[in-house]
């Protein structure tokens, strides 16, 4: 999934860009009726970043690989899940990301879940697919399960309430971890926010007002539940290379900002607000580890 997780970030914020490039609020606004114009440019805009997409990933990556028959592989316990956590993410965002744009064109509810909210299981099963005829790796069953479990949480909260009552986030902070192996899990900063799955968080941020429906707390105040894990220097647990690895799975209890329910009436921030709502906004957190350990942290990233 790491491979992929640069592409799919790329992804969403050069769509994205279609909005927050333009100055004028009016451009930004949501189409009441079907603005046929404005669909077309999201579906070719679209369609020609998810084939660019591809193409470089298969000339940046698999051509480095020798290819083989269509085979499939069983990775579900690599990583302590974090690479399927990873592609529950990746699904969910860029199906929010193609849900929003074709609101903004006016297209109808329905067609929004049918052809927006699928956008990263379908963009996410082409890779697997490529996956599946690279002798390096294989098509995997468990990440098709995390694809559609991404794109079914989005599509499930449109048809139960109509809003994304809670959404799925990222964190990242830095670990000794990537020192001991460079080549796997990144070398610099920007590469381990994408390949370091002990730095990595995934958070479920629920908006606290949308459930109980209070004026007493913040519209955009959320409690928000992480998942992490470290230790790792490979994806396998029992790999005779690393045999001392000590890996522990990490639960998460936190507050965060909805960054899109933050009253503006500026198009132009509401745009920005929604694309930087992919990140988890720092707080004090309580962790709870594998271990059945309790630690406290006055910030977390």
């Amino acid at each position: 999934m790491k491979r992929t997780f640069v592409y799919i970030l790329g992804f969403f914020l050069a769509s994205a860009s279609l909005f927050s490039q333009s100055k004028f609020d009016q451009f930004l606004k949501p189409s009441d009726t079907l603005n046929i114009s404005l669909r077309n440019t999201v579906v070719v805009t679209e369609a020609a970043l998810a084939t660019t997409t591809l193409i470089g990933l298969n000339q940046l990556w698999y051509a480095d690989y020798p290819r083989s028959n269509f085979k499939t592989l069983n990775d579900s316990g690599e990583w302590l899940q974090m690479d399927k956590m990873g592609h529950v993410f990746s699904s969910y965002q860029l199906g929010r990301l193609g849900a929003n744009t074709l609101h903004w064109a006016g297209v109808s509810k329905k067609d929004q879940l049918l052809y927006g909210s699928t956008l990263g299981f379908g963009f996410l099963t082409a890779v697997e697919i490529m996956d599946g005829f690279s002798e390096e790796w294989g098509f995997s069953w468990s990440d098709m399960a995390a694809n559609a479990t991404g794109t079914g949480l989005h599509v499930g909260q449109e048809l139960l309430w109509e809003e994304q009552r809670i959404v799925l986030k990222y964190s990242f902070h830095r670990t000794q971890y990537a020192k001991q192996r460079p080549n796997k899990l990144g070398s610099g900063l920007a590469e381990e926010f994408l390949k370091d799955y002990n730095g990595q968080t995934y958070w479920l941020s629920a908006n606290i007002n949308s459930f109980l429906k209070t004026e007493s707390i913040p519209i955009w105040l959320n409690l928000a539940f992480g998942y992490g894990a470290e230790g790792m220097l490979t994806g396998d647990a029992y790999d005779p290379l690393f045999l001392n690895q000590n890996r522990t799975r990490q639960y998460y209890l936190s507050l965060d900002i909805d960054l899109t329910r933050i009253k503006t009436n500026s198009r132009f921030l509401k745009t920005v607000f929604d694309v930087f709502n992919v990140i988890k906004v720092p707080f004090p957190t309580l962790e709870l580890n594998g271990n059945g350990r309790v630690k406290w942290h006055y910030i977390y990233f």
